[in-house]
C-alpha cells in the first residue's frame, strides 16, 4: 500500500478530513456557514502542530519528508482555500433573500431587473471566490517550489521567513469575520467576500514576513481557541 500511514502525518489528515467535511457540509442543503468554521478551526489547530510532530521522528526517509510537504499543501489547499469559499457561498445562501422584492430599492422592483441584479450579484462573489482559491493554489505552489532556496535563505540570515501571507491564516482571520457576521445579526456576507479578495492579494504578494517560534505558533492557537468560545457562548446566550 503506497503512502505514508505513521503518527507524523495524522494531523494533516485530521487536518484534509476537516476540511473536507467543512466543505461538503458548508456546500449541502442542510448545512450552515458556521459549522464549515468551527471545522476550519479545528483544521488550523492540526495544522499549528503537524510539522512539530512530524520532527519528532528521527532519521525520517525523503521519501517522508517530501510526501509531508505534499500533502500538507494539499490539505492547506482544502481547508483554507476552498473550505472558506465554501463557507462565503453558504453566507450567500443563508443570509441573502435577493428574491425578497420589498427589500430592494424601488429602481428594482420590476422583476426582471430584480433577477438581473441577483444574477450579476452572484457572479461578482463567485468570481472572487475563484479568485481566492487560484491564490491561495498559486501561493502553496510556489511555497513548495521555493522550499530549497527558503533553507538556504534561513540558514544565512538565521532566521526563517514567508513570502506573502500563508494560506493558514485564513483559520483565524475568517473565523473572526463570521464572530463580527453573528454579533450585530445582519448580513456582513459582501464585506466577507470582500475581505477574502484582499487574502488573495496577500497570498501572492512579495512582502516578507517572519515565520513564528513556539510562541508565535501558541498565540495563533490561543486566538482560534478564544474564537470557538466566543462562537460557542454566543449561541448559547441567543439559542441561534
Amino acid at each position: 500500500m503506497i503512502g505514508v500511514y505513521d503518527y507524523t502525518v495524522v494531523l494533516t489528515y485530521l487536518s484534509l478530513l476537516a476540511g473536507c467535511t467543512g466543505t461538503i457540509i458548508a456546500m449541502s442543503g442542510v448545512g450552515h456557514p458556521y459549522i464549515g468554521m468551527f471545522l476550519m478551526l479545528f483544521a488550523g489547530l492540526c495544522d499549528g502542530f503537524d510539522g512539530r510532530v512530524a520532527r519528532t521522528k528521527k532519521n525520517r526517509s525523503s521519501l517522508e519528508l517530501r510526501f509531508g510537504m505534499q500533502i500538507d499543501s494539499f490539505s492547506d489547499l482544502i481547508s483554507f482555500g476552498l473550505l472558506p469559499a465554501a463557507i462565503g457561498m453558504s453566507m450567500l445562501r443563508h443570509n441573502i433573500r435577493l428574491s425578497d422584492l420589498h427589500e430592494l430599492p424601488e429602481s428594482w422592483l420590476d422583476p426582471t431587473l430584480a433577477m438581473a441584479h441577483s444574477n450579476l450579484y452572484r457572479a461578482v462573489l463567485v468570481i472572487i471566490a475563484l479568485i481566492y482559491i487560484l491564490a491561495a493554489m498559486i501561493r502553496l505552489a510556489y511555497f513548495n517550489a521555493t522550499e530549497e532556496e527558503r533553507e538556504k535563505e534561513a540558514k544565512e540570515k538565521g532566521a526563517a521567513y514567508f513570502t506573502g501571507l500563508p494560506v493558514t491564516s485564513a483559520a483565524i482571520v475568517f473565523p473572526m469575520v463570521l464572530l463580527m457576521h453573528y454579533i450585530p445579526r445582519f448580513d456582513l456576507s459582501v464585506p466577507y467576500f470582500i475581505v477574502m479578495f484582499v487574502m488573495a492579494c496577500l497570498f501572492v504578494g512579495r512582502f516578507k514576513i517572519r515565520k513564528p517560534g513556539k510562541k508565535g505558533v501558541w498565540i495563533m492557537v490561543g486566538i482560534g481557541f478564544a474564537e470557538f468560545v466566543a462562537f460557542m457562548i454566543l449561541m448559547s446566550v441567543t439559542n441561534h
